[in-house]
């Protein structure tokens, strides 16, 4: 109902990663169950590129399925937590599982590894405190969640929200090479060049 944008990310290894498992209702969760299942894919980390409810809906469904945990910025650590409470106060639903406990943080030095691929985890505050984009440079793709869109930047009024952030965060990637293919949390995908000259809020 939001919109989101889920992506399972795999190699030849047939190790994947979730990002943003966003599936609110159970035939969301199913399909992406089953795609990884019929193509033989083993998930080793389920990721949110931020802690707002609308990118972990199907936290719980992967995680009865696979066992793993949702995996976030420290800084993020505390929303991703109380699921619940976002829920009632964002959008006045109840949800009809537990909150579940955090996997391991993703860290800025370590970054995020699997199969044969690695990503890069860059911290960009300014939609939530605890926002990072995912970026591999070997293949020249970069998952930025709520911090850049085709064409515009995530929101930045919300309680977590900061603008002077954002401008900072986009100014970051920015200096990513123009033949980057983004994937946003909403929205087609884009590229960085294509921002960079459609974007008012992106410059080198």
């Amino acid at each position: 109902m939001l919109q989101e944008n889920c992506y399972v990310v795999s190699d030849d290894s047939k190790e994947c990663i979730i990002i943003d498992c966003g599936a609110y209702y159970n035939g969301e969760s199913e399909a992406i169950i089953s795609y990884i299942r019929d193509n033989n894919l083993t998930p080793v980390h389920l990721v949110g590129t931020h802690g707002h409810l609308d990118h972990h809906l199907g936290d719980y469904a992967i995680h009865e399925a696979f066992g793993l945990l949702p995996e976030v910025h420290r800084q993020d650590s505390e929303l991703t937590l109380h699921l619940d409470r976002q829920a009632e106060e964002m959008f006045g639903i109840t949800l009809s599982y537990p909150n579940l406990s955090l996997g391991d943080e993703l860290d800025e030095d370590e970054g995020l590894s699997f199969g044969h691929h690695h990503f890069r985890v860059i911290h960009t505050p300014g939609h939530s405190h605890g926002s990072v984009c995912l970026y591999c440079e070997e293949e020249k793709v970069l998952f930025t969640g709520d911090t850049l869109f085709r064409s515009s930047i995530g929101r930045t009024d919300f309680k977590e929200g900061n603008m002077m952030l954002m401008i900072q965060s986009l100014r970051s990637l920015a200096q990513l090479p123009d033949s980057t293919v983004v994937y946003p949390g909403h929205g087609p995908s884009t590229t960085m060049g294509y921002e960079l000259q459609t974007n008012p809020f992106l410059d080198r």
